[in-house]
């Protein structure tokens, strides 16, 4: 059986459903004899012939082998086209695609990119899984955002840098860029100790501000409910900031800070050498775009 091939099949219900060998040929756009030899190399792997041939005007009949081969036949051939289409929806961008994403991303870059790939490609399958661990793998994921670099054989692109900013309740700092010791001592909500959230209380220290930490959530609307209730300010990053709306709520107001802490940095990595599917490879295309449409706001801005 390892000698059949799809072609011989093929020949094989063209020449059943069409009666002749002849029309079998012009219809599969082969000469007789090609598919003649395909017949007969059929036979050969089957040990035995699957068509009597009477000879003349009368039409060739399957042998009682050769309607087992085309029963069986048909079932490889259907699968063969089943296959091809599949083979074609990949190539256009259809398939599945699993993204790890964080909370800020989720919120502001990923929205246009999953929109924009059903756009493009209606009958994709994505699936996405949110965390924030200490030390992210990339696992089976087609693609993982975070926040800063990932140890392991991996690839990455830098899509922004994201500054971070301090949202405080109104009135509770002048307006305009905050200078860092004025929250020395100074209540705050913050995130857990996690991702890029040590790299920035360092910083902080470094400027001259030891702000006394009075709640830790690792929910951005949580820490911005406790800001409302006054309760303390937040250092947040801009992507966080943006993803909740602050600057459209009257209760809260956002401030640069002076010297203002280093961003943090957006990534999107994948497995190293692995070969993108159309899907991901457009994913990070569409990704690296919508990144670059965004505008965080620059020193002095």
């Amino acid at each position: 059986m390892t000698d059949v091939e799809l072609r011989h099949l093929g020949a094989l219900a063209a020449i059943a459903e069409e009666g002749s060998f002849g029309r079998a040929a012009a219809r599969l756009g082969y000469t007789q004899s090609t598919v003649s030899q395909q017949i007969a190399a059929l036979e050969r792997a089957v040990g035995g012939a699957v068509f009597d041939r009477p000879g003349g005007p009368k039409p060739v009949r399957l042998t009682p082998l050769g309607s087992v081969v085309l029963g069986h036949g048909r079932e490889l051939l259907a699968k063969a086209e089943a296959l091809a289409h599949a083979v074609d929806r990949f190539r256009a961008g259809d398939g599945r695609i699993d993204i790890g994403t964080f909370q800020s991303v989720s919120n502001v870059i990923l929205p246009s990119v999953v929109r924009r790939l059903r756009d493009e490609h209606p009958g994709c399958d994505i699936r996405l899984s949110e965390e924030e661990p200490e030390q992210p793998q990339i696992g089976d994921l087609d693609l993982l955002f975070y926040d800063g670099r990932i140890d392991g054989d991996v690839e990455h692109l830098k899509l922004l840098d994201d500054p971070y900013l301090l949202v405080a309740g109104a009135g509770t700092f002048p307006d305009g860029p905050v200078p860092l010791e004025l929250l020395d001592g100074a209540p705050m909500v913050a995130w857990p100790l996690t991702c890029d959230q040590p790299a920035m209380e360092q910083a902080l220290t470094r400027g001259g501000a030891r702000p006394q930490i009075v709640f830790r959530s690792a929910v951005n609307d949580t820490l911005l409910s406790m800001v409302r209730a006054g309760l303390g300010s937040a250092v947040l990053p801009w992507l966080a900031v943006r993803g909740a709306d602050v600057p459209s709520d009257d209760r809260l107001r956002v401030h640069e800070l002076r010297p203002s802490p280093p961003p943090r940095e957006i990534y999107l990595h994948w497995r190293s050498g692995r070969t993108h599917s159309p899907l991901a490879a457009r994913a990070i295309e569409i990704a690296t775009e919508v990144a670059a449409e965004l505008a965080p706001p620059t020193a002095g801005a």
